[in-house]
């Protein structure tokens, strides 16, 4: 061999083209192959490993795609690059392309959660706020996909830059959801497994229109505030119980809560609005019995009977869509304290023609608050 064969062996040597990405890092979702000004050698070897995809780019455009394997880059490999590159007859000059490797294995125990407290309203309970939090796992489904649409000209893309968007994405589908299902505030924790499908049904289409499959979505817990956690064990507690023992219960409980508010003129409110309803209990109860004693000495004297007392108005009120009652008025009014009933919850009495809103019936509405007293006498 002449000097120049060997010089010709040896600039071939040095020209053998080998593109491949050996990931060390468990993080990386796609990493661009450097190249100086991107010049791929005609023939040059492509290597694609297992959990990998290579995606070419031409000018911005998605070009060709490759699953694991070995492959001499070639016209007969390169069918959309050739077709977008004009080469009818071959290439045997370097050309140009970018090439970025997909990593597609399980990028898994990624986290999620509620920024910001979730409303809904419970027929019971009326507004109340939900936190929650959880896992979930996803994959790379459609690599030329992801490449144009997320990845754009990044050299490369983490996980950690696409979880923020996805958190976002997952934190307003869970919202949309559960407003959705419309099921009582208790149940929500109690249904995570099934909710967790139905959030991940939901979510993955939208995923997947970016080239991405969730592949796991897990609820771990669904939080409420503490006073409402307690509200919701005493009620589980107490919904067998008669209504006397529930009116008692509620009163008693509105009577210790306004106790312990001692600097707040609402809870003194609260403690004197109940405590009056129980002196008009225990002072009906007490006026009663001398009343009787009276009647039946005028009675023994005269030897006449009185008139029938007349009957305290009775209510009846809608608790889930289930009728209660009848109650009076101040056991109306200790539920309405309670938070058993609220002001929109639908009230009956005799003489109505239809069940109405409480809020609309004009003496319940001492129940809202709000009044103001007339002004002082003047001196």
């Amino acid at each position: 061999m002449d000097i120049f064969g060997k010089i010709k062996e040896k600039l071939t040597n040095e020209f053998i083209d080998i593109i491949e990405w050996l990931d060390y890092t468990d993080d990386t979702i796609a990493h661009r192959f450097e190249r100086y000004q991107n010049e791929i050698k005609n023939g040059a070897k492509l290597i694609v490993r297992e959990g990998q995809t290579a995606v070419f780019v031409n000018e911005g455009q998605l070009a060709d795609v490759f699953t694991p394997g070995t492959y001499d880059l070639t016209t007969q490999n390169l069918p959309i690059l050739t077709t977008l590159k004009g080469w009818k007859y071959g290439f045997n000059s370097p050309f140009k392309a970018e090439v970025y490797f997909v990593n597609t294995h399980l990028f898994t125990d990624e986290k999620w959660g509620t920024k910001s407290p979730i409303t809904l309203s419970d027929d019971r309970f009326g507004l109340v706020e939900i936190r929650a939090f959880g896992t979930y796992a996803f994959k790379i489904s459609d690599p030329g996909k992801f490449i144009v649409d997320i990845v754009g000209t990044d050299s490369n893309f983490t996980n950690f830059e696409i979880n923020e968007h996805l958190k976002s994405l997952i934190a307003t589908r869970f919202t949309d959801t559960v407003g959705e299902a419309n099921l009582p505030i208790e149940l929500y924790a109690a249904n995570t497994s099934e909710l967790s499908e139905t959030c991940q049904e939901v979510m993955n289409a939208e995923f997947l229109s970016v080239g991405i499959s969730l592949e796991k979505f897990y609820i771990e817990n669904v939080s409420m505030p503490e006073d409402l956690k307690k509200e919701i064990f005493e009620y589980s507690r107490i919904d067998k119980l008669d209504l006397d023992k529930l009116t008692k219960f509620k009163t008693a409980k509105a009577i210790e809560a306004a106790a312990k508010n001692e600097g707040g003129t609402a809870g003194a409110g609260m403690g004197m609005g109940m405590g009056f309803v129980l002196a008009q209990q225990m002072g009906g109860m007490m006026a009663g019995s001398s009343q009787a004693n009276t009647q039946m000495g005028n009675q023994q004297q005269t030897g006449a009977f009185p008139p029938p007392m007349p009957t305290a108005v009775q209510y009846f009120y809608a608790v889930n869509g289930t009728q209660q009652g009848p109650v009076s008025f101040e056991q109306l009014q200790a539920l309405f304290a309670g938070r058993t009933i609220n002001r929109d919850s639908l009230v009956w009495k005799q003489g109505m023609a239809a069940w109405t809103a409480l809020k609309e019936v004009d003496e319940l509405k001492s129940f809202l608050g709000g009044s103001t007293p007339p002004p002082l006498p003047t001196a």
